[in-house]
C-alpha cells in the first residue's frame, strides 16, 4: 500500500506548466509541523515535501495561496530515474478553512 494523506500549508507553488503531451502539471512545497506521539513520548515532527498534481488537479494546485492550509492525499514515487528522492503525486486536495 502507497498512500498518503498529511495536512499541510502551501510552503511554494510553482507556475502551471504542461508536458509534451499537453498535459497540465503543477508543483509545490509542502511544509507540516505537528506533534506525535513516538514511543510514548511526544516528538515535534517538522518536513517539507515536494508535491505535483496532474490533469484538472494541477488547476486546483497552482490556484493554492502560498500559507494556506490544504489536506492533500496521494501516493509517493521517485522524482525521476536518476532522483531516488520522494514526490507526492497528488489525487486529492481539499483547502481547509481558517486560513
Amino acid at each position: 500500500m502507497n498512500e498518503l494523506r498529511l495536512d499541510a500549508r502551501v510552503a511554494e507553488v510553482l507556475p502551471l506548466r504542461r508536458t509534451p503531451a499537453g498535459v497540465p502539471v503543477a508543483s509545490c512545497v509542502l511544509a507540516h509541523e505537528s506533534k506525535q506521539l513516538e514511543a510514548g513520548l511526544i516528538r515535534d515532527v517538522s518536513i517539507e515535501v515536494q508535491a505535483v498534481a496532474l490533469g484538472e488537479l494541477a488547476a486546483v494546485l497552482a490556484s493554492a495561496v502560498p500559507g494556506g492550509a490544504i489536506r492533500a492525499t496521494g501516493f509517493l514515487a521517485a522524482k525521476s530515474q536518476r532522483s531516488r528522492n520522494p514526490v507526492l503525486h497528488l489525487n486529492t486536495i481539499e483547502f481547509l478553512e481558517g486560513n
